[in-house]
């Protein structure tokens, strides 16, 4: 006989407890002990073996949660699968969720890049999580996370009191955030990916840059696909690889390289900070000009103006061939390779911050503030710029 309410009621009463299992069919039944407790089991069979499976405490669990987990279960016996083993497995699925938030993730990533950044940076990226990223969706778990969730929760917060570079900051980071959770197999994929055109516009202080690998593989090919002038191939397939300045590649002397040694050498007259500045040149790098070099070799500068050898290239000379490629103004400049540098080298690439720093020829000062010297790093440098060229041709072959 199935069991209802009232009877259950009696048969739990405290003090007139009846001690027993109690059936209401279909394997179901509630288990009263000696001592009062009401426990709902489910007996059942599975590859010819009799089980138990535990449905709660009544009456926290009542008849009709009881019920439908019998039904349930036997669903999922249906499918051939044992109920109690499909339980273990979602047991150990919200355990992992709960290890594995956001949060979690994130400050495990932040803990295994620190090498990467200078302390200043560091700090100001652990802010920007724990103001901006934790506070909303830091208890979620990280394999639960859709982009909308990113979008809503975080971005449209900093878009709406105005911060729209910090927006487009944090977005990176949870970008780099995802990106570890897929390596650890903790996520699926990178979420943020779905958000390329969500957010406003960058404040138009910047450069335009093209800073995603697959169009900067799109730019390379344009660029060997170019047509032009000799000394403006070689200095577009040149800018990329060493992303100095455009006014320190135009004023680029044969004097200042070293082709044997895999340098360039630019004194600090010509450099915005003042201070001489050198860049390891890559195999590649070394290639392009030891091709141009029986070109312009015999003059003083390594692109000279094609209408006289005695002025180096004109200002305008890269950003017009790039116009002609079709990158107009507002997509990519001859400036614009450092961006596309700085930010593939730091968020695809995990190079460290300071080297990049210190190859863009920004001001980089050590723990007590003062400034590095030219050679600092010099030789962890050399193995960054060539890493990069390596990339570099992958992005130009599309293997990336």
């Amino acid at each position: 006989m199935k069991l209802n309410e009232l009877k259950i009621r009696k048969l739990t009463a405290a003090g007139k407890h009846v001690p027993g299992k109690h059936s209401d069919g279909g394997g179901l039944y509630i288990e009263i002990t000696e001592a009062g407790s009401s426990y709902w089991r489910l007996k059942y069979r599975f590859a010819g073996k009799e089980k138990r499976l535990a449905f709660g405490v009544y009456p926290t669990v009542g008849l009709k949660d009881a019920r439908e987990k019998r039904e349930a279960a036997k669903k999922v016996l249906a499918r051939g699968e044992d109920p109690g083993e499909v339980r273990k497995v979602e047991k150990e699925r919200i355990k992992l969720e709960a290890a594995n938030t956001f949060e979690a993730v994130a400050r495990t990533w932040l803990s295994k890049t620190a090498a990467k950044r200078e302390p200043i940076t560091q700090a100001k990226v652990k802010t920007w999580l724990e103001k901006d990223v934790f506070p909303f969706i830091g208890k979620m778990p990280i394999a639960n996370i859709g982009p909308r969730d990113v979008l809503e929760r975080v971005l449209r917060k900093l878009e709406a009191r105005g911060a729209i570079d910090t927006a487009h900051r944090v977005k990176q980071l949870c970008g780099q955030v995802f990106r570890f959770a897929v390596v650890s197999e903790l996520a699926e994929r990178d979420v943020t990916a779905d958000l390329k055109e969500a957010l406003a516009s960058k404040s138009g202080k910047n450069h335009a840059a093209i800073t995603e690998p697959k169009q900067a593989g799109e730019l390379l090919r344009s660029i060997f696909a170019y047509s032009g002038h000799p000394t403006t191939v070689a200095a577009l397939k040149l800018a990329p690889l060493v992303f100095v300045r455009p006014g320190e590649l135009r004023t680029a002397e044969w004097a200042e390289i070293d082709m044997d040694g895999a340098e360039w050498r630019i004194p600090a007259a010509k450099m915005k900070m003042k201070t001489d500045h050198i860049v390891p040149l890559s195999t590649q790098a070394v290639d392009v000009l030891r091709t141009l070099h029986p070109v312009t070799g015999h003059g003083r500068y390594v692109f000279p103006s094609i209408r006289t050898g005695e002025r180096p290239m004109s200002e305008n000379t890269i950003n017009a061939a790039l116009r002609g490629m079709g990158y107009t103004a507002d997509i990519h400049t001859g400036h614009g390779f450092r961006a596309m540098a700085r930010t593939i080298m730091d968020e695809v690439l995990g190079e460290r911050v300071d080297l990049i720093e210190h190859q863009l020829a920004h001001a980089v000062r050590d723990a007590n503030g003062r400034a590095y010297n030219r050679t600092a790093h010099l030789p962890a440098r050399k193995e960054m710029m060539q890493r990069w060229a390596d990339y570099l041709d992958r992005l130009h072959a599309g293997a990336c």
